[in-house]
């Protein structure tokens, strides 16, 4: 499965048990056999176990695990008549040329073991001038001098060194350096690093290794050693060369960060800080990447690697490694995760920095912490983390880092619907940015500033900003910042009544997104989409755009995006009649934004559940949603979801037989929608005007809110209300 959809969070527990479910469901009504190999422990492999019975798991292990297992096989060795067979076959010649006696005791050299024994045949099946005397010669020499090692290890470590033995001394020392690689498969290029060699020559290296079994062979022209020929590698190291092991991580790492700068060329949008190249990248021959997608690919690849190389960096105390490459790795984590890797991955830098003294890098890591952690909906771990990040840069003067780390507070604070501090930290950062002449920092401001501005019901001075963002991110080329301006200038035209323009900014930025292979905006533009659609009449467009939507953000494991995608999709059912189903959605949504912990959500949420309890009668729960939803709208201060839910609110009190109370709702809505110039609201408050005024004073009463209503509708394309006022008025 793509990394993004696996589960993951802070809760190691909560997270096994979610990856076992979605790892069960896709075994269910399967038949497979399942081969678990060389299990740590029955509680390392327990979660892997299907939960039906159409699956054979056959399980391996150097340890005795304790389970109530159908059938337990202790397995020491091969029968020697299996291991004498086996080497028959794989040697490649016939039995009475090998003399049973000589393969007898070769096998048994090797313990019987498998992996012995067909390293061995295959030694002489790749020397045709040796006779099986002569291998069984070599392997005593070799047993002879192992010492103290105990007899299975002894007899499977004198195979691998009588196939070291016959190796030149340069490919002697090429396949001990490969033993220094943290990470599980590598490249020739990986190999170039480990032996100061040229990829030319570290290529010839592997495959000679290869050929010789000493490396297994992957796909991707990839090679991978077997964790006893690792072991075996590294116990090679002869006395003094004690700094080879640092050395050789030293030299991958400094391999990694120069591919790394190759590839963030093609991912790190128009004008954004690069980490720099390191200094002796120039000696380092990185691999031909020509586009995003090559990018894309071989850090989808290397990913493992380069965590793998982060931490052996970190354990051997190599600390500004780890700084630069996490800093290298952070474009592409924000981008592809997995999340609580790029976590781990950016607490370590921290604390790396924290060792070397160096605060401007300590905030760097913790700014992308706070970035990672925004991500996975854990906001106040991220304001901590961007709070410290500040102080960190203030320490050192270091402007820049300190607009970047309150551009993100901002956002921070938006998504929690903190719009005051989300405004104040954006205008510090543009201001910022301004005195520094970063246009991008200028772009990524004034666009958190207008969508700031557009959740306060600025609607106004969030498309002034808005658009002064999408102009700068054109003149940079930065598609992505283009998209995200353009999508919710699409928001703030919505909410303007501008329902054709809204939609064409939400599909521009969706095809952007589409274009960037950015699963998670993609899904927020068809939100966005959904809405205009249903505002306009599309009600199955947009039931379709939702529910894809719901399906990207599922398998990102993006939970605030997903809770707005079921409260869309309860809309609709509520739209189309199913009060019921719609009220389950939005309970669900609401819960959702509660536990993450954004007001905003959790109004929205309110005011929609309190409209569709009224449908189904439950009147005092209806008021009950409309007065918290509209005591936090009004702390927020978002007058337009204050006018919203005065309406529903109004509309509630009309068809319960009040209207005096009805229209005093409708009146508060219609002067602030006016105030704000949200015309939807305006028209829907006249028309509850309009319909109070009828039913106190009669019959042709109330017919002019009522027109003015109309007018408003016709205007903004909602015919279904048009509709059913002319046919009052008729």
């Amino acid at each position: 499965m793509p990394t993004q959809q696996i589960p993951v969070g802070d809760d190691v527990g909560a997270v096994t048990e979610a990856r076992a479910a979605m790892w069960r469901s896709r075994l269910a009504d399967k038949k497979a056999l399942l081969i678990l190999d060389n299990a740590a422990s029955y509680r390392q492999l327990e979660p892997l176990l299907p939960g039906g019975s159409g699956c054979l798991v056959l399980v391996t292990s150097r340890k005795r695990l304790a389970a109530n297992e159908e059938v337990v096989m202790s397995v020491e060795a091969l029968p020697p008549d299996h291991a004498v067979d086996l080497f028959v076959r794989l040697s490649g010649r016939p039995s009475d040329a090998l003399g049973r006696d000589v393969v007898d005791e070769l096998v048994r050299l090797c313990g019987c073991l498998p992996l012995g024994v067909s390293l061995l045949a295959a030694r002489l099946r790749h020397h045709p001038s040796w006779s099986a005397e002569d291998l069984r010669g070599r392997l005593v020499a070799a047993r002879d001098r192992l010492g103290e090692l105990r007899a299975g290890e002894r007899a499977v470590t004198a195979t691998f060194d009588l196939s070291y033995r016959d190796l030149a001394p340069e490919r002697q020392r090429f396949f001990r350096q490969l033993g220094f690689f943290p990470g599980t498969d590598l490249d020739p290029h990986v190999g170039a690093a480990l032996g100061e060699v040229s990829v030319v020559i570290a290529r010839r290296h592997l495959e000679a290794l290869y050929d010789d079994h000493l490396i297994d062979e992957q796909p991707g022209s990839r090679y991978r050693l077997h964790d006893l020929l690792r072991a075996y590698a590294r116990g090679l190291t002869a006395e003094g060369e004690g700094m080879d092991h640092v050395q050789a991580v030293q030299r991958v790492c400094t391999y990694y960060l120069a591919a790394l700068a190759v590839a963030n060329g093609h991912i790190v949008r128009s004008g954004a800080a690069v980490p720099p190249v390191p200094d002796d990248a120039s000696r380092v021959e990185t691999p031909v990447l020509e586009s995003r997608a090559d990018a894309l690919s071989w850090l989808e690849t290397e990913r493992a690697n380069v965590l793998a190389c982060v931490r052996r960096a970190n354990g051997l105390a190599l600390y500004d490694l780890v700084v630069r490459l996490a800093a290298a790795m952070a474009p592409f984590l924000r981008q592809a995760g997995p999340w609580d890797q790029a976590v781990g991955l950016h607490r370590t830098a921290a604390e790396a920095a924290r060792h070397t003294g160096d605060q401007r890098a300590q905030g760097d890591a913790l700014a992308e912490l706070g970035v990672v952690r925004r991500f996975t909906a854990s906001y106040p771990q991220a304001i901590e983390a961007l709070n410290d990040a500040v102080t960190a840069y203030d320490a050192v003067d270091d402007r820049r880092g300190k607009a970047d780390a309150l551009n993100q507070l901002g956002i921070v604070w938006y998504l929690t619907a903190d719009n005051e501090d989300a405004a104040r930290a954006q205008t510090e950062a543009l201001a910022l940015y301004r005195e520094l002449g970063d246009r991008l920092g200028q772009a990524n401001a004034l666009a958190d500033l207008g969508m700031t501005h557009r959740q306060m019901s600025r609607f106004d001075a969030a498309v002034e900003a808005q658009s002064e963002a999408l102009a700068i991110y054109r003149e940079l080329g930065d598609r992505y910042g283009e998209a995200n301006s353009l999508r919710d200038l699409g928001v703030a035209h919505c909410l303007m009544g501008a329902y054709d323009l809204a939609a064409r900014h939400h599909q521009e930025a969706f095809d952007i997104y589409l274009e960037l292979d950015d699963r998670v905006h993609q899904a927020y533009a068809l939100n966005e989409l959904g809405v205009v659609r249903r505002l306009t009449g599309d009600i199955e467009g947009a039931r379709t755009a939702h529910n894809q939507a719901m399906t990207h953000f599922t398998e990102l494991g993006e939970r605030f995006g997903r809770a707005t995608s079921v409260r869309h999709l309860g809309v609709v059912e509520r739209v189309t009649g199913d009060a019921t189903q719609a009220i389950r959605l939005l309970q669900e949504a609401l819960d959702a934004y509660r536990e993450l912990g954004s007001r905003g959500g959790e109004a929205a949420s309110l005011s929609e559940l309190g409209v569709a309890r009224g449908i189904v009668g439950e009147r005092d729960g209806a008021i009950e949603a409309f007065q918290r939803g509209l005591e936090i709208l009004r702390d927020l201060g978002d007058r337009c979801g204050e006018a919203e839910v005065l309406n529903h609110w109004g509309t509630l009190l009309f068809t319960s037989d009040e209207p005096p109370a009805a229209r005093r709702h409708f009146d508060q809505a219609l002067m602030l929608a006016r105030d704000i110039r949200c015309p939807l609201e305006e028209a829907r408050a006249l028309e509850g005007i309009g319909r109070c005024d009828w039913t106190i004073d009669g019959p042709g009463h109330g017919v002019d809110s009522l027109r003015a209503a109309v007018n408003v509708y016709r205007r903004l394309g909602v015919s279904a209300s048009v509709d059913d006022i002319e046919r009052l008025l008729v």
